[in-house]
């Protein structure tokens, strides 16, 4: 599904805890010491506060074998397959390298801008990389907020509907450069990013995901599938391919395409891996070197036979070489190292290991219905898996109680923060972000947890 991107209305009225408030509370936690810092730049954790509970001991098929004909939807895994994050708090990962959003604003070319806002769609997807663990559905009317002024944004996310689920989220430059959001449907996933100085818009898809093993084997994720980055102001187009594993694993992590403008003439060609790096390079220059990358393959073939296995799991390939950079390319973007212990922690990186973080101060000025407070989630991060697993169901069984009271009723779900409206790019019904969030009027919110 579609969305638009907009901008904020500077006029809104509350009654709740004002922006200014937050500020005010925020500046009294750090002059206290109870906001860590380092050179005057606020520090968040860096590992989870227990390790990762061991999934080996778990057998996928005999908890699948005894749904067969059942509705996906309705397959319950066991907790230990999750891991201590809601889909809202997953789906804030795409926020990791904002920095690349911030440097196209900064672009005085469409092209260059265009590079950057596909960097930054492929590094969107690159914190799944080795993150086999399911995120925890959220509840219907679930929040997220997060504020990372040394990121120079905000972002607010919402579970809008539970069946079909669908998450919408909003994102905006503390400077007033950029607005991005979108929807996420259970098939579809649609981003849109507004450049607010150049007046422009920019509307694309995420690729298509495939787990791997999930009943024999070692889990693995591979992304494919073709994404159109579209500016609506220029008609400026970029087409990326997240090419397949294929049958050697040849391919495994390649992104490979190209940027034309609304005449289809094309401007430079843009090359990687989703797990790794970007880079832009002119369209003569990146032939040349496929022409020679083809001719020493073909030769290397041809002295080489593939072997067969008898192996029942679909084990993932061994990871190839590093990108071949062509000779007179740009980088565009490179991920950043996870931290060692990762491994032990769900895979997590950096970004994600503080994002289930509560600050002191937090618990005042967060909305009752944010992530955080899940109780299931809290205990899951702390290594009590017991009561994870009760405050888990006790959760679903309370959101499926309120939903039959609402069914007596005849009461139709309200949505707070998102609303549904027409995208004028599209002509696409879409979940809009309303306003007024980060005005801190939570009256009437749901009891959810």
């Amino acid at each position: 599904m579609e969305s638009i991107c907009y901008c904020l209305d500077s006029d809104e009225s509350c009654e709740g805890v004002s922006e200014a408030s937050f500020k005010d509370a925020q500046v009294s936690l750090k002059n206290n010491g109870l906001v860590p810092q380092e050179n005057g730049i606020r520090k968040h954790r860096t590992s989870l506060p227990a390790p990762m509970c061991p999934r080996n001991t778990i057998s996928v098929w005999s908890i699948l074998k005894k749904c067969i004909g059942l509705e996906l939807s309705k397959i319950t895994m066991p907790i230990a397959f999750n891991e201590p994050l809601s889909f809202l708090q997953r789906i804030t990962e795409y926020m990791e390298h904002t920095y690349l959003i911030n440097q196209a604003c900064s672009l005085p070319d469409s092209v260059a801008r265009m590079q950057a806002v596909a960097a930054f769609a492929v590094s969107a997807v690159a914190s799944q990389w080795d993150r086999t663990g399911k995120p925890f559905n959220p509840l219907l009317g679930e929040t997220y907020e997060l504020t990372r002024e040394e990121q120079g944004y905000r972002f607010i996310s919402e579970q809008v509907s539970h069946h079909p689920p669908i998450s919408a989220f909003h994102a905006e430059s503390l400077s007033g450069d950029f607005v991005f959001h979108g929807s996420i449907y259970p098939k579809l996933k649609f981003w849109g990013k507004s450049l607010l100085r150049h007046n422009e818009v920019y509307t694309w898809s995420n690729p298509y995901c495939c787990v791997h093993n999930i009943i024999l084997g070692k889990l693995w994720i591979e992304q494919y599938g073709t994404v159109e980055i579209v500016n609506h102001s220029t008609g400026d187009k970029c087409v990326l391919n997240f090419k397949p594993c294929g049958m050697f694993g040849k391919e495994l992590h390649k992104v490979e395409g190209y940027i034309q403008d609304k005449s289809k003439k094309k401007h430079c060609m843009i090359y990687g891996k989703w797990t790794e790096c970007m880079w832009s390079v002119d369209p003569q220059s990146y032939e040349t070197h496929k022409k020679s990358e083809r001719k020493r393959d073909h030769k290397k073939s041809k002295s080489e036979e593939p072997e067969g296995t008898d192996d029942d799991a679909d084990d993932m390939p061994d990871v190839q070489e590093t990108v071949s950079v062509v000779p007179g390319s740009n980088l565009l973007w490179r991920i950043d190292p996870r931290p060692p212990h990762s491994a032990t922690m769900y895979n997590f990186t950096n970004f994600a290991m503080a994002l289930n973080e509560l600050e002191a101060g937090m618990d005042v000025i967060l909305a009752p219905t944010d992530c955080r407070f899940r109780p299931d989630i809290r205990a899951m991060e702390n290594g009590k898996m017991d009561d994870a697993c009760r405050e888990k169901e006790r959760l679903e069984e309370k959101q499926r109680a309120a939903r039959k009271e609402r069914n007596k009723t005849e009461e139709e779900w309200s949505t707070r923060w998102f609303q549904m409206g027409t995208n004028p790019y599209t002509g696409a019904q879409d979940w809009i972000y309303s306003g007024g969030y980060f005005n801190r009027n939570y009256h009437d919110l749901p009891d959810i947890y």
